[in-house]
């Protein structure tokens, strides 16, 4: 077991992430994540912490005149199986730099992304993108996992509810 976790054994900590260097990606690349196991309950949402995740400076490009798009991006999720990891997903963001797609398509295949690799029971993805032509788009989307009657019914209620940004940090607030 290593010294700096109490819950994980060697063999389950990522080996190409953790510690290492790796070249930064700029075209989109979905094979960097890597997700750890969870050490809690994977079925009761109740129990299941909620993980939040902000990215404040995520860039992609525009697919149409190939200009920059600056946006925060916040992931909330309850994880059943598996945890994503940090810095894999830094790099993953970081590899839409280059890759030009609209603001609501690059949400969705970040929560698709995130979804195929950690089978979480509930999971969302919002993105502030920076205003273009005095219009700031924030796309929203989200995943429920069909057979978790709980989760369900937070995808239910959190999409009934929205507000836009309501469930990501005040802007700026995070540092």
């Amino acid at each position: 077991m290593n010294e700096a976790s109490r819950t994980r054994a060697d063999d389950q900590l990522p080996v190409s992430t953790l510690g290492k260097q790796r070249e930064s990606a700029y075209s989109y690349r979905p094979d960097l994540l890597e997700a750890v196991p969870f050490a809690g309950d994977a079925h009761d949402p109740e129990e299941s912490p909620w993980v939040s995740l902000h990215a404040l400076r995520f860039t992609s490009l525009c697919p149409v005149t190939g200009q920059p798009d600056w946006a925060e991006i916040t992931i909330n999720y309850l994880p059943a199986l598996s945890l994503v990891e940090s810095k894999s997903l830094k790099e993953y963001l970081g590899s839409f730099r280059m890759h030009g797609d609209f603001h609501e398509d690059v949400c969705r295949i970040i929560c698709d992304d995130l979804v195929q690799l950690l089978s979480p029971l509930y999971l969302e993805v919002l993105g502030r993108f920076d205003s273009r032509g005095s219009i700031a788009i924030w796309p929203y989307v989200q995943y429920a996992a069909d057979h978790h009657e709980e989760a369900q019914a937070i995808r239910r209620h959190r999409r009934l509810n929205y507000v836009p940004g309501a469930w990501a940090p005040a802007r700026g607030s995070v540092q």
